[in-house]
């Protein structure tokens, strides 16, 4: 007979084919005699991105969302030479679209209400660890405190206004990686409920974001991935509608040298990547955008900080935490929503 934790585990890796996955283009099929669905696969935003729509607006929809994902791509990424960010990290400021100025100015917001743990001016400590160009390497002492100076947002000049931007100090640049993904999947979820779509659902390099139910009226089932082992093993199954599902972990980007791993989520009050006792951290929010920023920002708090970040803003997202030791902690809001074949510690 199988164990419980093999069922389970086979039984989340299904949802999670069923849920996230695509072929590759696009694909429709017909749901009933006045729904179809349709499924595409999209490279962008350096990862693989899938949206599906059902019902009878879901081709306009997803053709609609793929134009958006490559407009967005085309303005915020810090790769592309033709983008504003771009632009503006080379020339030392200019002026933001309104894309732009809405990103910044949240990044901004939650620079100050997460006690500067999510960072909109990132960017020269990622470049200096390699990671914005895979040559990676581990920088001294001294070349981490002289590019911390050019990592304060406190220094970003930002005419909400005007959209215009610039800097107090040479060599700073802005970042949008922990917030572009988020605000993403929100005008998606946008782009669908405008051409009538009802139910549908977007992954983002592992971000999720659900619109309604399922057609048969269910909730989405959404499998939350074991930060400790390969991605066919997950931790647990959320029942999720209406709502952005995103997890950040130091499993997603690193390297190691002489026996160390260093990841990709910096703590920039240090300069070095974040140690404070989490592997994992998802939140569940009805807004995308926050869930990208909040799931680097409590990643980097540790648990004792996010949980208490989590109590003074429970009406506006949930999390679920994993820790150095495998425990999982589910804030309360979520509690019947989360099934695991794990220990479950629930935050009140």
């Amino acid at each position: 007979m199988k164990t419980k934790r093999k069922m389970f585990f086979e039984i989340a890796i299904l949802i999670l084919v069923m849920v996230m996955c695509s072929g590759c283009g696009s694909t429709q099929k017909s749901i009933s005699d006045d729904s179809s669905e349709e499924e595409r696969e999209i490279y962008a935003m350096d990862t693989y991105m899938t949206v599906k729509a059902y019902g009878s607006g879901a081709k306009d929809a997803v053709d609609k969302a793929e134009e958006k994902i490559r407009e967005l791509d085309s303005k915020l990424s810090t790769g592309i030479e033709e983008s504003e960010v771009y632009q503006i990290n080379k020339n030392g400021g200019g002026v933001l679209s309104e894309d732009g100025v809405y990103l910044l100015k949240r990044s901004l917001e939650l620079w100050d209400s997460t006690d500067k743990t999510f960072n909109p001016a990132i960017y020269p400590i990622m470049e200096l660890w390699g990671f914005t160009t895979k040559n990676y390497q581990v920088p001294d002492e001294q070349e981490i405190s002289d590019t911390l100076k050019l990592t304060d947002a406190d220094d970003i000049i930002f005419d909400e206004t005007t959209g215009k931007v610039s800097f107090k100090k040479d060599g700073m640049k802005l970042d949008f990686g922990g917030v572009a993904k988020g605000y993403t999947s929100d005008s998606i979820m946008k782009l669908f409920k405008e051409c009538g779509v009802k139910s549908g659902i977007v992954s983002l390099g592992g971000n999720v974001h659900v619109l309604g139910t399922k057609p048969d009226g269910s909730d989405f089932r959404v499998a939350i991935r074991n930060p400790d082992t390969q991605q066919d093993s997950y931790i647990g199954v959320l029942e999720a509608r209406d709502c952005a599902v995103i997890t950040s972990g130091g499993y997603e980007r690193y390297f190691e040298e002489d026996g160390v791993i260093y990841h990709h989520i910096i703590d920039s009050e240090t300069g070095y990547p974040a140690d404070n006792g989490l592997k994992s951290v998802t939140i569940v929010s009805n807004d995308g955008t926050l869930a990208d920023i909040l799931s680097t920002s409590l990643y980097i708090m540790g648990l004792d900080k996010a949980s208490d970040y989590w109590y003074a803003n429970r009406e506006e997202f949930d999390a679920i935490f994993v820790d150095d030791n495998g425990n999982v902690y589910v804030t309360g809001g979520i509690e019947k929503s989360f099934t695991s074949d794990y220990d479950v510690r629930i935050i009140k």
